[in-house]
């Protein structure tokens, strides 16, 4: 049976992902290779030093092609960092026909109507995302493509990014002979591999708590409602732990990891209070405890303003979902229940076959989201699906000597 060979790359703050697979005719993901390393020159999702980001991205892929046994020409990229802004937008045409007919052309010109936003100079449009066709007042149309009405609307949702941000890390995937496919805002992908259509339909929130940032998207009838992407996540976890209890930042790394848990020790009981040892560094489990869930509740309460509805309990009825390496911390699900009175739930990458198994984990959602994106969109018109994005590579390839990605 032919397979379509794909590829992804998550270059985050604390690792860089390289996953590459192949689809079948039926739509069946196999993993085939898949390449960790540690990320350097990277801060809260952003290159900060082009040549250290470019090295840890080469060793990925080196590592991904040796599992895979063949070359990695070309990936799909996961797009974060402070940059990323966006805001839903209508637009209105009318149908002036005879017949009244909506046709696919009338789909397009309410697609331009609708991506036509200011912009500032120094951004451009990542993903113009159509959520919801109207017509003539009728809401909830998905399609509407040969349906009779004078008025059609388009409700869609616009991702705006930082062209200077973007051009960084396509320079750097591009540096070691790597094509990009698209971009992809990463809480889109992660909801990929961690949603499911039930969860998408009745309302849900998806945060994907990483090292630099927690990536947020809002879902409800199955379409995105918002995303956002705030600048704290884990490294400010072990930066608390680290000066708080007096360790280097890579020791407090490593007992983050090693003993993390949000639920500090319940010295009520009359338990005796447990010392954590780690190369001649003494501290108290509780206090460590004590220290990570103080943040978390921070975290997951930035997550809760973010929101774009107050009466988020009623509009999310599927509650959050933490996903992202943080969201391996003991304890977090039932901290994040009782702080936002949601229900709340760890997501990890289902379904996958091949050399998978590191990626059955909260750290790999973006990795495995990206190849789920690609195969979801596949078979859809680019107009639709990556309109504003397309036209923003060709700005950014053609910085870099290459006329168009058409």
């Amino acid at each position: 049976m032919k397979r379509t060979k794909i590829a992804a790359i998550d270059v985050g703050t604390t690792k860089v992902c390289t996953v590459m697979a192949d689809i079948d005719r039926s739509g069946g993901l196999r993993i085939v290779g898949v390449g960790v390393v540690p990320s350097s020159g990277l801060q809260k999702g952003l290159v900060v030093n082009v040549n250290e980001a470019k090295e840890s991205i080469r060793e990925s892929v080196r590592v991904a092609e040796r599992v895979a046994g063949y070359r990695l020409e070309s990936a799909y990229v996961g797009v974060t960092g402070r940059h990323i802004t966006s805001v839903n937008n209508r637009g209105v045409v009318a149908i002036t026909r005879n017949d009244m007919l909506v046709r696919p052309d009338d789909l397009r010109r309410v697609f331009q109507v609708a991506r036509n936003i200011k912009v500032p100079s120094d951004q451009k449009l990542l993903h113009v995302i159509p959520r919801n066709y109207i017509i003539d007042g009728q809401q909830g149309v998905k399609n509407p493509v040969g349906m009779h009405g004078f008025r059609l609307d388009l409700e869609a949702h616009i991702i705006i990014a930082a062209i200077a941000s973007v051009q960084n890390l396509t320079k750097c995937i591009r540096g070691v002979g790597v094509e990009i496919e698209d971009l992809v805002l990463e809480p889109l992908a992660s909801a990929e591999a961690v949603l499911t259509g039930e969860e998408k339909e009745k309302g849900v929130v998806l945060a994907d708590i990483g090292g630099g940032t927690t990536d947020i998207a809002v879902f409800k009838d199955n379409t995105i409602y918002h995303t956002a992407v705030l600048p704290v996540a884990g490294y400010q976890i072990t930066r608390d732990i680290s000066i708080g209890l007096g360790l280097s930042f890579e020791l407090a790394e490593e007992m983050k990891r090693k003993y993390g848990n949000v639920n500090p020790a319940n010295k009520d009981k009359g338990e005796p209070e447990r010392t954590l040892t780690t190369n001649g560094h003494s501290i108290s489990y509780s206090d460590l405890s004590e220290v990570i869930r103080v943040r978390v509740e921070e975290l997951l309460s930035l997550v809760v303003l973010e929101l774009p509805r107050t009466d988020y309990a009623k509009f999310a009825l599927s509650g959050l979902v933490l996903t992202g390496g943080t969201a391996n911390l003991p304890g977090i699900a039932e901290l994040g229940s009782e702080l936002t009175r949601l229900p709340v739930r760890v997501g990890v990458p289902i379904n996958l076959y091949g050399v998978s198994d590191n990626l059955l984990d909260p750290a790999y959602a973006t990795s495995v989201g990206l190849l789920l994106w690609k195969r979801r969109n596949q078979g859809a018109k680019s107009w639709q699906t990556k309109g504003g994005l397309r036209r923003f590579l060709s700005q950014i390839f053609r910085l870099f000597g290459r006329k168009s990605i058409e």
